[in-house]
């Protein structure tokens, strides 16, 4: 089977869809940090709308993607042109599987910043680069979850301070390729976040200059006054390509894709207007421009990512092992879809002319798909990272609104009966968190400070108190009797009767604010 290129493009299905544009014209205007699975089903795929959409303007805005650490996507894609197929799959009402093909063709070029440090810098200061875009991971911004300021103490922070020509950070990357932009006396940048943070590009914003003030005060003065940090919105759930995934899609195209990328037909991508250097149309593939992004951020946040964290810890525990099994169960979606509408639904900011009952009724036939096999031990990582801004956030509205929040508290409960490191079968599995080191150290803090309480529930409250007076992830949480009671009481049905009793519990129990 030959090897998908561009010299094979004409060969592929008609019904296959391929790059209508001179690609071999492509200029490299954005330059990608982070290129995996999720830049490439979503951003990459809006801005081939928008190159073809654009015309002799369209074609300034190829893609350079940057793999910061791992050199597998380039060494994947780079023999292909970099091109690769979006599968985007549904599934009918009859259980049947839908699927349409595309080859993606506007990342251009892979750098491997680990390989070629040099290579990436040079990127991004060069004339024809108007924006940098981001999909780091939230852990990638090298920040506190609970306050979002630059952590200083980052071993990668550390390094990129002391070594300004080999940097391992996203954020070293930026301020290094900044530095030599402003010396070589080129023009702005656009530097656009598309990772689930509050306020991402606020965020951004934030370490960035932090990170810059300690290199150069000069440069942290024409980034804060020059640059622009759009926040925005992403949503469409991509997961893991698997080798079925990659089997399928060799036998439609009759060409074999490497690492082609699997998603769900629904897209969503809200962007505030605010661009240093002009920007693709991006509204020609569906991204909807605002002034302000931050409520549709809340809103997909707490009801979207909320709803995955808490399928994906009660799933990992309970042994199901891809949302559309964890969402088949009935409790499970008791759960959920009560959890949205009592406690999270109405933390949400104002949306004027967005229906928020049809919004979040749409949901659970997205989580239910079992075309894209979303597992949930992918969505468990980086807990600390998505707790809070996940579920700590609209916990902490519900506290100062005096309002209960027994499910929200489950949600935590969850995360933290999975910080323990195996499931209910007994199953030992990694956690994979970049604070999983101090994790565990207060995990064990806390088992030491409750192992002499002989009553249960005080044993749960002085463990959740121990662990919640960690500040990188709860802030001052810690310091809430209200918190600490409502998680120490899930934790304990957790404890005493699994995942299953717990949910039973809950969902059997009344609504607090009805009692």
């Amino acid at each position: 089977m030959p090897r998908l290129h561009p010299d094979q493009l004409d060969a592929l299905p008609p019904e296959v869809r391929r790059p209508r544009y001179a690609r071999e014209r492509l200029r490299a205007g954005i330059v990608h940090l982070g290129i995996g699975a999720f830049h490439r089903g979503h951003q990459a795929e809006i801005t081939e709308a928008a190159i073809e959409a654009g015309g002799e303007d369209g074609l300034g805005w190829g893609i350079v993607g940057v793999s910061l650490r791992r050199p597998d996507t380039h060494d994947a894609l780079m023999p292909q042109g970099g091109l690769y197929t979006l599968s985007l799959r549904s599934a009918g009402d009859g259980g049947e599987i839908h699927e349409s093909l595309q080859v993606i063709g506007a990342v251009i070029d892979i750098l491997v910043a680990e390989r070629n440090p040099a290579a990436v810098l040079d990127r991004v200061s060069h004339p024809d680069t108007r924006i940098v875009s981001l999909t780091v991971t939230e852990k990638g911004y090298c920040h506190d979850p609970a306050t979002g300021a630059l952590n200083r103490d980052d071993p990668g922070i550390v390094s990129d301070l002391a070594h300004p020509d080999g940097p391992v950070t996203a954020i070293g990357y930026l301020a290094r390729g900044l530095q030599r932009r402003m010396a070589r006396g080129l023009g702005p940048l656009t530097l656009l976040s598309c990772d689930n943070l509050a306020s991402n590009g606020d965020t951004l914003r934030k370490v960035l200059l932090a990170f810059c003030a300690e290199i150069d005060p000069a440069l942290q003065d024409w980034v804060a006054t020059r640059c622009t940090f759009p926040n925005s919105m992403v949503d469409r759930i991509v997961p893991k390509t698997t080798p079925d995934d990659v089997a399928r899609v060799a036998t439609a195209l009759g060409q074999q894709d490497a690492w082609p990328v699997v998603g769900e037909p629904f897209f969503q991508w809200v962007i505030e207007d605010r661009f240093a250097a002009g920007r693709p149309r991006w509204e020609a593939g569906g991204a909807q421009f605002v002034d302000e992004a931050r409520p549709f951020e809340v809103l997909k946040h707490r009801l979207v990512n909320g709803s995955q964290s808490m399928m994906a810890y009660t799933g990992v525990m309970a042994g199901w092992p891809t949302t559309d099994r964890v969402i088949a169960q009935p409790a499970v979606r008791t759960f959920i879809a009560t959890t949205m509408a009592r406690e999270v639904q109405p933390t949400l900011p104002p949306l004027p002319g967005l229906d928020i009952d049809a919004y979040r009724d749409s949901l659970l036939p997205r989580f239910t798909n079992p075309a894209l096999g979303h597992q949930t031990r992918q969505i468990a990582m980086d807990g600390s990272q998505k707790i809070p801004q996940r579920l700590l956030a609209p916990i902490r509205d519900r506290i100062a609104a005096g309002q209960p929040f027994p499910r929200l508290a489950l949600g935590v409960a969850a995360w933290l009966y999975f910080l323990r490191g195996y499931d209910e079968a007994g199953a030992a599995y990694r956690i994979e968190d970049p604070l999983a080191g101090a994790l565990a150290g207060v995990m064990a803090e806390a088992e030491s400070q409750a192992e002499n309480r002989f009553d249960a529930t005080e044993r749960e409250r002085v463990r959740v108190r121990a662990i919640a007076a960690f500040q990188p992830v709860f802030g001052a949480l810690g310091e809430s009797d209200v918190f600490i009671q409502a998680v120490a009481e899930q934790l304990e049905r957790l404890r005493s009767h699994g995942v299953a009793g717990a949910l039973g519990a809950i969902n059997a129990a009344p609504d607090p604010a009805q009692v």
